[in-house]
């Protein structure tokens, strides 16, 4: 492999000389710069053997350097070769200012479909020059064909609203601040706001295409029309024109003279420019389906208590049977998560798991995104820490979980279970916060990490992300994250609770549950406060806990959530088929 990137290096670097230019921004995106990308996009992986789900590459003349967060600097040792790049955790040494110190003077392109405006502003003491076509799409003889997967309705039954109601909110939005139509390029605000979903992506129902919404809540979506059944055509309406994304340009060059609501952080540079060069006026705004897709409404958030439900019953049969299988030592990481997706598949509107489950034992669990293989595919030994990161889609939600589960038969080391006591302190931090409106996920982000910081510990990744309704598992525009953007949380809000702790090379501990905003009840207030609803139904793991290092407070959020989790995942099992789950769902969840 490495005398191939090598090589791919050296072929991509004669390129860019024939282009009179001196290097190359690789980021890993797509046209619509969002976190998962279809295997034809995945241009990083191609040039540079990482993997990661985010991560940038810069080729120089006589060097190139490879970046990427702090859930992947692990990751990124081992795909890529150190002798040809230099592996930079990109918010400590961030992208902009390597290139600023080593390529002073020198023309760099980009891909103006691969980066937003924002992203390029950063970049603004370089020379960035615009390149089309992407020169190491000529290098990729076998480079895999667009997904052409069918767009299919979401039925109002799941979503709660129709399209025409949506778009008519769209266009209310849009006449008020003036403005002719506004850009879409997220796969999942197509995906909302029409009612759609596809399979283009792995792991996210959605369908890839652009779309132009305008302010009489008429719309052009840009995607193949072949990807597009009567059925769907159909279920789209006479106000819904479709069109090939080769027109794409054309269309918008006609809108001269119009104002164009357009998201500067979240959509290809291309379309600012050429909407400049049509005479439109750009009107910046977030793309303004993403806070209307995170508020779920009453449909939508029954629809994830219910998918919940069903997924927690798959968790307590994987947990249970985990408690008698791990002990012996004859399972491995792949076995493990095939084990939980047959129980996840057992369930009722079941469409597959919500991203790649990061099953991880032992040292392996220390690596946050670690991603299991073939060949590094590792039994669960007996007395060490495993970690089981997953979710599962659900026609009528969407569900991620993490447990770190002490395998037996042995009891667990003090220091584990102390740092895995203090991770679960924080967890229970954020899950009993109450906080006026107005508070965004960084102002909560502190609270997760309080007991973790008391010992001079800490973790290098946020704490919380949105989840879509049967859409993405991690879902903008609120985070619960010190480095976000600091969005007010809203009623209907589903975010991810996450603390962990990582000891490189030993351990990893990481607790996952989704949290619904919910209001408060607060009867004697003028001002409006917030909470949040646990959505998910699953046992932490006693045998990690240790009560000493918990307030009396959080212990009996525990024992009342643990109640909770008995209750309502009994009333789900059979108590003949299920007889062995249901004794260890009684142990599982006894008060402490």
């Amino acid at each position: 492999m490495i005398k191939l990137h090598s090589a791919r290096i050296s072929a991509l670097r004669a390129k860019l000389l024939a282009l009179e230019l001196d290097g190359f921004l690789i980021p890993r995106s797509d046209e619509h710069l969002g976190e998962y990308v279809p295997a034809s996009a995945e241009r990083l992986a191609f040039i540079s053997g990482f993997t990661g789900s985010a991560g940038l590459a810069i080729i120089l003349p006589d060097k190139a350097a490879v970046f990427s967060d702090g859930r992947y600097t692990l990751q990124l040792k081992t795909e890529t070769d150190a002798d040809l790049w230099e592996q930079i955790h990109i918010t400590e040494h961030p992208p902009e200012a390597w290139l600023k110190a080593n390529a002073d003077g020198l023309r760099i392109g980009y891909d103006p479909m691969l980066v937003s405006p924002d992203f390029l502003a950063r970049f603004s003491e370089s020379k960035m020059v615009p390149v089309e076509p992407n020169p190491i799409d000529s290098l990729w003889a076998d480079r895999p064909a667009s997904p052409m997967a069918p767009a299919v309705p979401h039925d109002i039954a799941y979503a709660g609203r129709s399209s025409a109601e949506k778009r008519q909110d769209l266009a209310q939005l849009l006449l008020k601040a003036a403005q002719n139509a506004a850009i879409l390029t997220d796969p999942a605000s197509l995906a909302w706001l029409f009612n759609l979903r596809g399979s283009d992506l792995e792991f996210t129902p959605v369908t890839l295409g652009f779309a132009l919404v305008n302010a009489d809540a008429s719309a052009t979506i840009f995607m193949p029309p072949e990807k597009l059944p009567p059925e769907t055509m159909t279920h789209l309406g006479t106000d819904i024109t479709i069109a090939d994304r080769r027109t794409m340009a054309a269309s918008l060059q006609a809108l001269t003279g119009k104002t164009i609501r357009y998201d500067s952080a979240t959509m290809p540079a291309w379309f600012k420019t050429t909407l400049e060069a049509a005479g439109a006026k750009i009107a910046l705004g977030p793309d303004p389906v993403a806070l209307p897709r995170a508020c779920k409404n009453a449909i939508e958030q029954a629809g994830a208590r219910a998918a919940h439900l069903r997924d927690g019953t798959a968790m307590a049969r994987f947990l249970a049977w985990l408690a008698e299988a791990a002990p012996q030592g004859r399972e491995t990481e792949m076995s493990a998560a095939a084990k939980l997706l047959t129980f996840r598949a057992m369930g009722d509107k079941f469409k597959g798991e919500s991203f790649p489950a990061i099953s991880g034992a032992g040292e392996h669990g220390a690596i946050i995104h670690y991603r299991v293989t073939p060949a590094s595919n590792r039994p669960l030994n007996p007395d060490e820490a495993y970690l089981i990161d997953s979710g599962g889609q659900y026609l009528d939600g969407t569900t991620d979980i993490t447990r770190t589960i002490w395998t037996g038969p042995g009891t667990a080391p003090q220091d584990i279970k102390e740092r895995y006591t203090r991770v679960l302190a924080g967890h229970i931090a954020i899950a009993e916060a109450v906080f006026p409106e107005g508070v965004a996920g960084p102002h909560l982000d502190a609270l997760a990490r309080g007991s973790l910081w008391q010992a001079g510990l800490d973790y290098d990744h946020g704490t919380g992300h949105g989840v879509g309704s049967y859409l993405s598992v991690h879902e903008g525009p609120a985070s619960i994250s010190r480095t976000a953007k600091p969005v007010p949380l809203q009623v209907g809000m589903i975010l991810s609770n996450e603390p962990g702790y990582y000891l490189p090379g030993s351990y990893g501990i990481r607790l996952e549950n989704l949290i619904l905003a919910q209001p408060a009840p607060f009867s004697d207030t003028t001002r409006k406060f917030l909470h949040f609803e646990t959505l998910t139904l699953a046992p932490f793991d006693n045998a990690l806990i240790d009560p000493a290092f918990l307030t009396p407070n959080a212990i009996n959020w525990l024992n009342t959530y643990h109640s909770k989790v008995r209750q309502r995942l009994a009333s789900q099992l059979d108590p003949e088929r299920d007889a062995k789950t249901l004794a260890w769902l009684s142990k599982a969840t006894a008060p402490i």
